[in-house]
């Protein structure tokens, strides 16, 4: 068949490039980026072909890491999602930004799918307990009860192209849970526009992975405990672990984890680890605290909610350890 004169043009351009790139990825060196983000410490590593490109690629990226912090904290009084919360129950539709409307949809759509096991309306249970595990006393009766009576992710209404109604007088949303594997996907993102392949993002322990390094069939990423290790060799995926090792409160002898139950207002009181391997990092981070809340038993019933998910799970009930894992012969590669 013979080509064109287009077509001709059309494949030697084709050629060229992938020929171009060739040249550029045997070039490419790794660079690491790390810097304090949402509380906690954040890591850049992509490869780029020189210092200059891999400055300005970071600039861009903490940019726009900066621009979701503004948005998405809780802890910042000037923030769009407490502007937002400081409107509840006045019955007004408030116009938010693409962003806030972007992650408000996503948690309010794995609220629903995991019954409530993970809500975005938990922010007066998450101050209480913050405040609790803090000064280590436990929270009172009718403290739990007024916090608890706030939180419901149904009374979130969400209209497009950018609206927001909060119902209920004393709700405070809370997007801690889902927020970081959300920056993450945002900025790989700006890494794809910026013409970075491969990169890894990590933002306290959530991690996100595009192409691998040069050479390379994937990321090297550990799960699992100090004692039983397992590396996996991943592309193109979110990987998020949560657990109570460090932030817990105990009273009259029992352990009471950070991690919440949106649905009883309590801090979880069996004990569990939770790896999350997910498509994208929004769902490895909020699918750790869903799979950790509704334990070993029901996460069997409730993984088939979530197609292309993989959970480990590690958990302590009543001093016996249990240890689950979804993944089976049938189960999807991470490549």
């Amino acid at each position: 068949m013979k080509l064109s004169n287009l077509g001709r043009c059309a494949v030697f351009f084709i050629l060229f490039t992938l020929t171009s790139w060739a040249t550029i990825a045997q070039s490419l060196q790794r660079y690491t980026f790390d810097r304090g983000l949402f509380g906690t410490e954040f890591r850049q590593i992509f490869y780029a072909p020189n210092d200059s490109v891999a400055q300005q690629v970071r600039r861009v990226v903490d940019a726009r890491m900066d621009s979701l912090n503004v948005v998405m904290s809780d802890y910042l009084d000037g923030s769009e999602i407490n502007r937002l919360s400081a409107t509840a129950g006045s019955g007004q539709w408030v116009a938010v930004s693409p962003d806030l409307f972007d992650i408000l949809s996503r948690a309010v759509a794995i609220a629903k799918a995991s019954d409530g096991l993970f809500d975005p309306t938990v922010g007066p249970l998450s101050q209480l307990w913050r405040r609790a595990v803090r000064r280590k006393i436990f929270p009172t009766k009718p403290e739990l009860r007024k916090a608890h009576q706030q939180v419901d992710y149904r009374l979130i209404e969400l209209k497009k192209p950018g609206f927001v109604r909060l119902k209920k007088p004393g709700m405070r949303l809370d997007v801690g849970g889902i927020g970081q594997g959300y920056a993450n996907d945002e900025g790989l993102k700006v890494l794809q526009q910026l013409g970075i392949k491969s990169a890894l993002l990590d933002i306290g322990g959530d991690i996100l992975v595009s192409e691998p390094p040069p050479g390379e069939r994937g990321w090297r990423i550990l799960i699992g405990t100090a004692a039983d290790t397992t590396t996996l060799l991943l592309r193109h995926v979110g990987i998020t672990t949560s657990g109570a090792t460090h932030r817990y409160l105990e009273h009259n002898g029992k352990r009471y984890s950070h991690l919440l139950n949106p649905r009883t207002g309590i801090g979880l009181l069996h004990h569990a680890q939770t790896t999350v391997l997910a498509p994208d990092g929004t769902q490895a981070d909020a699918l750790t605290k869903v799979f950790s809340v509704a334990g070993i038993r029901k996460s069997k019933r409730l993984i088939k909610r979530f197609p292309g998910v993989t959970v480990w799970m590690t958990e302590e009930r009543k001093g016996k350890l249990k240890k689950w894992s979804s993944v089976t012969s049938r189960s999807p590669s991470p490549f």
